[in-house]
């Protein structure tokens, strides 16, 4: 039987996509260092990954790492003590090319399959910019993470470091909140030390409203799906649930974000707690496009769309002014900024590669498709959607 070990802790809402998508798919898998035999062993892939990702030699399944591409912190795995990997979607082709690994994960159809991979993209992208929000400012007084984190890390840490593991991961994930589109208004007050508080930036508009509402809105549309039809492309579980569960289950150990999700959200509440417990595992059923999806999609376009849109211009603007710095480095150093507006909430971003090789991606998918198949899709997607997708700039790259 296959066996996956992944290299992550629960706190990362990519691990806990990537556990559902494995659950689903029937593979036995460890989440290390957690669940290493030993320390000498977490320390011994620790450090193999380490030199993996120096030699550049961690990739992106079926495909090798691009310029675009950013190794993540967490999380990373290997199939059956193979080579390391990144990237949970791609996860979701690995197990889909194993023998015997059930129904697809991706779906085979043309309009499912890339209607799998634009709600996979939204909540990868966009959904943990909410979520990680809703943790760290929705409020950071109740999260559980830091201590479940320190816990899952006593096989390559020492125990006289679980004190100060504690005080620095709220400190850190606070202090990350702008570059993950979180940034506070001015006097934003939690009752919390400043560094465990998510700050304001001078210079950048708050983004706490935007996000708010984002989430919100998105929970509506998923408890509108998910009162019509178990899984969010019919009747059983493919990658578009495993990204929305992974975001979205992040949240279940926050405490105060919790008990207001499973207040404004009772079934999509209950649909998360199911996939935690792996009740989706190997389930079958028909895959289909309903209107169910509609609310769903509208948000997406309102909000992930014009992100990537946004995102990708600033960057082409950005090599042709002879910027080489992007991502969290870039922003640290206050290069590769650009201003943009969702929904009429302006924000001050900066430039992410591997965001632009997502959208660059689904508009290649997009205008892959038959003209009959975009006709099929129009029912469902955002004219704004598909006008976005249409778009050829960039694809050159």
């Amino acid at each position: 039987m296959t066996s996956v070990r992944f290299r992550g802790v629960i706190a990362s809402p990519f691990q806990l996509k990537m556990q559902a998508l494995a659950d689903y798919a029937q593979c036995e898998w460890q989440r290390w260092p957690d669940q290493a035999p030993s320390f000498v062993a977490a320390w011994r892939n620790q450090l193999a990954l380490q030199l993996a990702k120096r030699r550049g030699t961690v990739e992106r399944y079926p495909e090798r790492h691009t310029h675009l591409d950013e190794y993540p912190g967490v999380p990373y795995y290997q199939i059956d003590d193979g080579p390391f990997y990144y990237d949970s979607s791609s996860f979701a082709y690995h197990l889909d090319a194993l023998e015997g690994s059930g129904q697809s994960l991706i779906p085979i159809e043309p309009e499912l399959n890339f209607m799998a991979h634009l709600i996979d993209e939204a909540f990868d992208e966009f959904g943990l910019y909410m979520v990680h929000h809703m943790r760290w400012a929705g409020t950071a007084r109740t999260t559980t993470m830091p201590e479940i984190t320190a816990r899952e890390l006593r096989k390559i840490y020492p125990r006289l470091l679980h004190k100060k593991i504690l005080s620095h991961l709220p400190e850190r994930q606070s202090r990350r909140c702008p570059y993950l589109f979180s940034v506070a208004p001015e006097g934003f007050d939690l009752g919390l030390p400043s560094k465990q508080t998510p700050p304001a930036m001078p210079g950048f508009p708050e983004t706490h409203s935007l996000l708010n509402y984002g989430w919100r809105a998105y929970l509506a549309a998923m408890e509108s799906l998910l009162h019509q039809q178990p899984y969010l492309l019919g009747e059983r579980f493919t990658l578009a649930d495993a990204s929305a569960y992974g975001q979205l289950s992040m949240n279940l150990i926050d405490g105060a974000p919790a008990d207001l999700l499973h207040e404004l959200a009772p079934k999509t509440f209950d649909w998360l707690c199911t996939i935690r417990d792996g009740k989706h595992r190997g389930a079958s059923g028909q895959l289909y496009l309903s209107d169910a999806l509609k609310p769903l999609l509208e948000i997406i376009g309102q909000t992930f769309v014009p992100l990537m849109q946004q995102n990708a211009v600033a960057y082409e603007q950005a090599i042709k002014d002879g910027e080489t710095l992007f991502n969290e480095a870039a922003f640290d150093r206050g290069r590769a900024l650009y201003n943009g507006e969702l929904m009429g909430y302006p924000f001050r971003a900066v430039v992410k590669t591997f965001q632009v090789r997502v959208w660059y991606e689904l508009k290649v998918r997009w205008q892959g498709l038959t003209a009959d198949s975009r006709d099929s899709l129009q029912a469902y997607v955002p004219l704004s959607t598909r006008t976005a997708l249409a778009d050829q700039s960039g694809l050159e790259r």
